[in-house]
């Protein structure tokens, strides 16, 4: 745990520190190590403004932090979880004594422009619009609402067998990269069409084979990268979209509908199973409680 006693900072900003860090304990009830990454990116800040008051400060003043953070050669995504935490920073202090949030000001980082092909809210409801008329349209429209209600890799999507998903608890359970679980909330438009294909149609699907992959292609075996691949290039052709469409773009929406919206980068890191967006320090890990509640406000298909 930081001790904030013993950092560079002067008395007054240790003051202001501490409140904030009783702030994300008692009304935030976030944890020991989510607290210490916004610490550390704070103080960080504050330390670049030197003896400013915090509650003096200037939108120029922020602009003049992120133009140190260029020149020193952070990665896009260090900036993007610091922003995170300074727009955190500056509305706690905005509530706190009644001042302007001047984040407010801040344009989105170009964080955004990094991701490819990302497909706007309305483009995403033109994709999972599929017309329904049988066991592989319902199992299509169930994969596709899974993928953009969790930001699964295509890789897990395929892999994950019937018991990974826990219809009662709204929750997938997945391994990523390196063979690391976690757990993901699921809203419950996709768990609707979940429901319907695990009880009506995936049994039709399965023909002689036993299987228990959650998701089987039209020979009743498992399905295959290539296999959705295809699905989503043929779909997003029907429903008129002119993009580069491929899996991995679902992921990328996901995310960044969330960021638009407001939710806590680290919130999203964790739900992607990401441990590389901080140069500074490893994945941080949230409960699953902060991560539903973070799911539940700012999921548009929640």
């Amino acid at each position: 745990m930081i001790v904030i006693d013993n950092l560079d900072i002067n008395k007054d900003k240790k003051d202001i520190l501490k409140k904030y860090r009783t702030y994300l304990l008692t009304e935030k009830h976030l944890s020991d190590n989510s607290i210490d990454s916004y610490m550390e990116d704070v103080y960080q800040y504050l330390k670049y403004v030197n003896k400013k008051d915090p509650i003096t400060l200037k939108d120029k003043d922020i602009l003049s932090y992120l133009e140190y953070l260029d020149k020193e050669k952070y990665s896009i995504y260090s900036v993007v979880r610091k922003i995170s935490s300074l727009r955190n920073f500056h509305h706690y202090l905005s509530k706190i004594y009644n001042i302007e949030d001047i984040t407010n000001k801040l344009e989105n980082p170009r964080f955004y422009k990094k991701l490819p092909n990302v497909l706007s809210i309305e483009e995403v409801e033109k994709l999972l619009n599929i017309k329904l008329t049988d066991a592989y349209s319902y199992r299509n429209k169930a994969m596709l609402e899974l993928m953009y209600a969790t930001g699964l890799r295509v890789s897990e999507l395929i892999n994950l067998d019937i018991n990974n998903i826990d219809l009662e608890e709204k929750i997938v359970r997945c391994y990523g990269k390196g063979g690391k679980e976690r757990i993901v909330p699921i809203g419950d438009i996709a768990l609707n069409y979940l429901d319907i294909y695990l009880k009506e149609y995936r049994d039709k699907l399965k023909k002689q084979y036993l299987n228990e992959k959650l998701f089987l292609n039209n020979h009743g075996k498992e399905m295959t990268r290539q296999g959705f691949f295809k699905i989503i290039k043929n779909i997003a052709k029907e429903q008129g979209i002119n993009k580069n469409i491929s899996p991995h773009i679902l992921r990328h929406s996901f995310a960044t509908h969330l960021l638009n919206n407001g939710a806590d980068l680290r919130s999203i890191q964790t739900m992607l199973g990401h441990s590389n967006l901080s140069t500074t320090q490893i994945y941080t890990n949230i409960n699953n409680e902060t991560l539903k509640e973070n799911y539940d406000l700012y999921h548009p298909r929640s």
